[in-house]
């Protein structure tokens, strides 16, 4: 396997992981949150992964694995895996509590640290959250290093969409850690570093699989990706996006998310 696109598709991984980062700073350095960049952001990221998981993802996992086990045998391993997929990321969604899901809710203005015990509360909330998002993003890490392993021009779009889908979590975890501590930079800090297990699952993914690489786990694995994006895009980004602002306006992004990602793809035709 080329080297180099071992190291590009790590590095899209990591940016895609440190994004956290981003919405630490926009939760941080601002008073009031951006509701509508937000919602439409987010049904834009919702738009661009239900796209290319099914045109794009899906395809190119059902035509690998055709090839190796046949028309029968081919359909129902990408099937398969493709819901596989799915329920291996509601089952990780399933064990993190609703209180620190990182895909709960969170604004600039809902938090204000009144007492001692509220701010214990909020920095256990803070830290319980970093967890969950470090561990919510692991198989992430691999869906998005996988893609760009496996097509280069499908990474770049993909790394995107997880970005902006990484915004809301760091700042569900930075928003009570600051109001928890005072701390700016342990907020960021903290936010930055739970984004980190993007990469993290990427690097022991690859490690773990890489000697097993052929057009089977290939397919297997790139039908799991799109059945992890479709969940993540139905069950987290287009609720978030809703709840952040207006339903035309995570629509609209939803729409525009799909037109970029379907030109991208006829642009590399």
């Amino acid at each position: 396997m080329d080297f180099s696109a071992v190291i590009f598709a790590f590095l899209l991984t990591l940016f895609a992981g440190l994004s956290t980062g981003i919405g630490s700073a926009l939760s941080l350095l601002t008073k009031k949150t951006n509701t509508k960049f937000l919602s439409i952001a987010l049904g834009f990221s919702a738009g661009v992964m239900i796209y290319v998981s099914f045109v794009e993802i899906f395809t190119k996992a059902k035509d690998s694995l055709v090839a190796e086990l046949g028309e029968v045998g081919g359909s129902w391993a990408t099937v398969g895996a493709f819901f596989f997929g799915i329920f291996l990321i509601a089952l990780i969604d399933k064990l993190i509590p609703d209180t620190e899901n990182p895909h709960e809710i969170h604004t600039v203005e809902e938090m204000d640290g009144k007492s001692e015990s509220h701010k214990a509360n909020l920095m256990r909330m803070g830290m319980f959250t970093a967890l969950a998002v470090g561990i919510h993003n692991f198989p992430e890490g691999l869906a998005t290093f996988t893609a760009a392993l496996g097509d280069p021009s499908l990474g770049i779009p993909i790394a995107v969409a997880i970005a902006i889908h990484n915004i809301p979590e760091g700042i569900a975890v930075a928003v009570p850690v600051f109001y928890a501590t005072g701390s700016r930079k342990k907020a960021f800090r903290l936010s930055l570093l739970s984004g980190l297990s993007e990469p993290v699952g990427a690097l022991i993914g690859y490690l773990l699989l890489y000697r097993f690489f052929n057009d089977i786990t290939f397919g297997l694995i790139f039908a799991s990706v799109a059945g992890i994006m479709v969940y993540i895009s139905l069950d987290e980004l287009l609720p978030a996006a809703r709840e952040y602002g207006e339903h035309h306006l995570s629509i609209y992004g939803l729409i525009a998310g799909m037109a970029v990602m379907a030109l991208s793809l006829l642009l590399f035709i």
